[in-house]
Parts: C-alpha cells; structure tokens; sequence
C-alpha cells in the first residue's frame, strides 16, 4: 500500500519512478484510429482520419501523430499508401499531461472514372512520444470502427473503419 502511495505521489509530481520506463503508457491506455469522414455532402471525395492518443507516464514528453491513406488493391488484396499527397507527415499535437489527446487530418481524393469500381480506402495513424526530439515510445494504428462522437466527423457521430469514394 505505502508503494503504491508514493508511487503515486510522484507521477503527479510529474517524476517516474525507477519501475516506470519513460515511454510507458497508463493502465488500459490504447491507441485508436478511425474514419470520421467519407465522401459526405460536406467533404465530397474525401476521407478523413482522426486518432486518440493516451498520454505517457514521462515529464517533458511531445505527443505527435502522423495519418497516412491506404488503397486496397484486387484481386491480391493488399493494402498500399496511397501516397505523398495522403500523408500528414509527423504532427505535433502538444505535450504528454496525462490526458488523451485526440487529432485528425482530412484528405481529398480524386474518384476513380465512370464506370470503374470505387477506391477502397482506409487510414493508418502512426503515435510517437518524444522526449527532447528522441522517440520513447511509437505505435501505428490502421483504421477502425466504433468510436462515436469524435469531433469533426460527418456525418456526426460517424465512424468507420474503410471508406469508399466512387
């Protein structure tokens, strides 16, 4: 009991102790990512990708995300990047403060012509802390469903985990 008091002392003192690695996320922190928009009346051909970020367990630590699109190729089935025009590149959303921090980035897509099958699109959102601009912690996330409620979605509420643009 007396460790897990002082343990929690100094986390919010913002210091780690030995135990805790820098980089370490908090108990049931996960990643997520998902599809908030697709090719809706407001954003005609385009997908929007937006991700959920849990804090580290770490001071000093800058929380950044990077939202890629893929297509889904047939008959292979495979997933490729879509390219440079479907990437965010790294972005800084702020500091680690012990709370989540969401983010999204909207991509514009040019439709496949008449009479082609529609692209099948997804997202892939890669997660890094940093500390003084060295990577402690990183995960990628593809895309996914069941995350309601996300800012910037349209529809609102809207959440998927493809999208088709045709």
């Amino acid at each position: 009991m007396r460790t897990a008091v002082a343990t929690a002392a100094l986390l919010l003192a913002g210091v780690a102790p030995a135990s805790a690695r820098p980089g370490i996320l908090p108990a049931g922190a996960r990643p997520w990512a998902t599809v908030n928009v697709c090719d809706s009346i407001g954003h005609p051909d385009s997908i929007g990708v937006r991700g959920s970020m849990p804090p580290v367990i770490a001071r000093g630590v800058e929380m950044f995300m990077r939202f890629q699109v893929q297509y889904l190729t047939l008959p292979d089935a495979r997933w490729h990047e879509l390219g440079p025009g479907a990437d965010s590149g790294f972005i800084d959303i702020g500091p680690s403060r012990l709370r989540p921090r969401q983010f999204g980035q909207t991509f514009t897509v040019t439709p496949p012509p008449a009479g082609q099958p529609p692209h099948q699109l997804r997202g892939v959102v890669t997660f890094e802390w940093r500390r003084a601009g060295v990577v402690v912690r990183h995960l990628r996330r593809r895309t996914t469903a069941g995350h309601p409620g996300t800012p910037g979605s349209d529809p609102a509420g809207y959440s998927a985990a493809t999208c088709q643009i045709s």
